[in-house]
């Protein structure tokens, strides 16, 4: 189902988050507030602030407590499109030139910062310090997680363990810390809340795996940016993992090769040694296996609309095509 259909069930909900977000990135620097709506304005899913939402939703109804986590936990992801722009020397996201490109590394970086300041000051507007542990360990696993990538990069050999790790930090964990805050505001007790924080780990891991998927199996011009820009950049995800534990020895030296000097050139045999291996197959199916997983986790909700549109954003993660 495409994203827009999910997005339906709560269109007057969103809309009350992206008044909230142009709200809180107004400040007396214009610099701010435009790098700002560059990149939150610049076609991204809000897949975020969408499951705080539903989650609240399926619980209950929002308040305005659950409208401010969707618009920090938006934040949070921006901040870090922004410094992972910055520290992968991307020139495009989303089709679009990144902060960086067009105002440098500077700004970036700080606008980042200005957006992980704000969250501070919107967590404490929440009073609620159950809350607020949520997304501060969640701030910092990501954190851990971007030093993780980052120490591994054009590391051949990279282990499942450590790239689930890096994605478990790096995405998985904000899902998780979106549904367990909003679970926790809406008072679920804390079965439910563990139940939603797992749904949340298991749609982020489900939508990392895809991504990586993607990379390598997606189209450029739906995506936003070249096929294999992960390989250029260095990074081994689950596909080149996968390929390496099937390849000979002949192959392993092409893929050691192209991993360790982002070769673009390599491109095309990377792709068929990929396909020989059936190395995108198997990173999707180990996506719709977390996708299923995900889903099971939401038996602990009552039936609803908004439950339903849960299963289907855990449906969609795997699916979808950009």
């Amino acid at each position: 189902m495409p994203i827009e259909s999910i997005r339906q069930h709560l269109s007057n909900e969103l809309a009350a988050v992206d008044m909230l977000i142009g709200e809180s990135v107004t400040t007396e620097v214009p610099l701010i507030k435009t790098v700002c709506e560059h990149i939150i304005q610049s076609g991204g899913k809000r897949l975020r602030p969408l499951i705080a939402l539903l989650t609240a939703k399926a619980a209950g109804e929002c308040s305005q407590n659950h409208y401010q986590l969707a618009a920090i936990v938006e934040f949070l992801h921006t901040a870090t499109l922004l410094h992972d722009d910055v520290v992968d020397e991307s020139k495009q996201r989303r089709g679009r030139e990144t902060a960086n490109a067009l105002w440098g590394n500077r700004p970036s970086i700080l606008v980042g910062d200005f957006l992980l300041s704000r969250t501070l000051q919107m967590m404490v507007s929440i009073e609620n310090l159950c809350v607020i542990k949520i997304l501060a360990n969640a701030t910092n696993t990501i954190t851990t997680g971007e030093m993780l990538q980052l120490t591994n990069v054009r590391n051949p050999k990279l282990d499942e363990d450590t790239y689930f790790a890096i994605i478990r930090a790096k995405t998985a964990v904000l899902f998780a810390a979106s549904c367990e805050a909003a679970a926790t505001l809406s008072g679920l007790d804390a079965m439910v809340c563990e139940s939603l924080r797992q749904f949340g780990d298991a749609l982020g891991m489900a939508f990392q795996l895809a991504d990586d998927a993607l990379d390598y199996a997606g189209d450029s011009e739906a995506l936003g940016k070249s096929v294999g820009d992960d390989l250029a950049e260095g990074k081994v995800t689950y596909p080149l993992i996968k390929t390496l534990q099937l390849a000979n020895n002949d192959e392993k030296k092409i893929l050691n090769d192209a991993i360790i000097k982002g070769h673009g050139e390599n491109l095309p045999s990377i792709l068929a040694l990929l396909t020989k291996h059936q190395a995108i197959e198997a990173t999707y199916t180990l996506a719709q296996d977390y996708s299923r997983q995900a889903i099971q986790h939401l038996a602990c909700l009552a039936p609803s609309n908004y439950k339903e549109a849960l299963t289907e954003l855990a449906t969609y993660a795997v699916a979808r095509r950009t």
